[in-house]
């Protein structure tokens, strides 16, 4: 079996999550949730004094990650001119469950497998701490826990998947800003939600995630945006670091025969 591949992808479909970042609340149910299902530990409580998002990113302990970005932004104040005024903008951040995962490309042991539903999780039993997979996700999600050595990031709630349930965070989330359910429905309800906030006047409406000709195929996990990806800390133009092993592990064997024909043709030259 190849484990990257979708081809193992059973009939009961690709799902995953969309999320709406312009009705995120901030409210932080969904890193709650996440926490209590999958027994992820606390991630150190510690006030950092930069923003009201405390845990600053994804992590080994941090499977759901709420953003808190601070915008000055100009909004049209009474009379002539315009006043400067701030905006929040909120997102959850997730592992995105990349439809061409790196970290499944570079795991020795196998411990990163491709479920029935299209998503990429983790099996700790068979992870030996390499670490490989770190360096090789684009979004920096994947991370190794310090007590142990292992890597640890969200499934998608994978046990629930298999009893017919919603992801925990889904669950939870007061303003249904995290969706699930099968992708192309996801895709087709997300397309119509940026129509509709750009009828509103909302220019910066984007999906990131979405295109599966993007350098990762598409995600699993994809989001609307109100501004461009690097506000929230997201790679503007996504790339698995493993597509070209192909060409060029063929480009080392080529350079090696012609430096094998080379070395041949100059020692039977040098017996003339």
């Amino acid at each position: 079996m190849s484990w990257g591949l979708l081809e193992d992808v059973d009939d009961r479909g690709r799902v995953g999550f969309f999320t709406d970042t312009s009705v995120c609340i901030g409210c932080k149910a969904c890193e709650v949730a996440c926490k209590e299902w999958n027994h992820v530990p606390e991630d150190g409580l510690v006030f950092t004094g930069m923003s009201y998002d405390n845990t600053q990113g994804l992590g080994a302990d941090t499977w759901r990650h709420v953003a808190f970005i601070e915008q000055h932004t100009p909004v049209a104040g009474e009379g002539p001119g315009q006043h400067d005024d701030m905006r929040w903008l909120m997102s959850s951040d997730v592992c995105k469950h990349c439809t061409h995962a790196a970290c499944l490309d570079v795991c020795p042991t196998g411990s990163l497998f491709r479920t029935e539903f299209g998503t990429v999780v983790v099996q700790q039993d068979i992870c030996n701490g390499c670490g490989y997979c770190v360096p090789a996700c684009p979004y920096g999600v994947i991370d190794q826990r310090k007590d142990d050595g292992r890597v640890w990031k969200c499934t998608l709630c994978y046990d629930r998947l298999l009893d017919d349930k919603e992801p925990a965070c889904a669950q939870a989330c007061p303003t249904n800003s995290i969706q699930f359910g099968e992708l192309e429905d996801l895709r087709d309800r997300a397309n119509v939600r940026v129509l509709e906030l750009k009828d509103r006047g909302v220019e910066g409406a984007q999906l990131y995630g979405a295109d599966e000709n993007d350098g990762v195929g598409g995600m699993h996990s994809f989001f609307l945006l109100l501004d461009d990806p690097e506000v929230y800390s997201l790679p503007p133009d996504p790339k698995v670091p493993t597509r070209d092993l192909g060409s060029t592990w063929g480009a080392a064997v080529a350079a090696a025969g012609a430096l094998a024909l080379g070395i041949a043709a100059a020692f039977a030259g040098g017996r003339k």
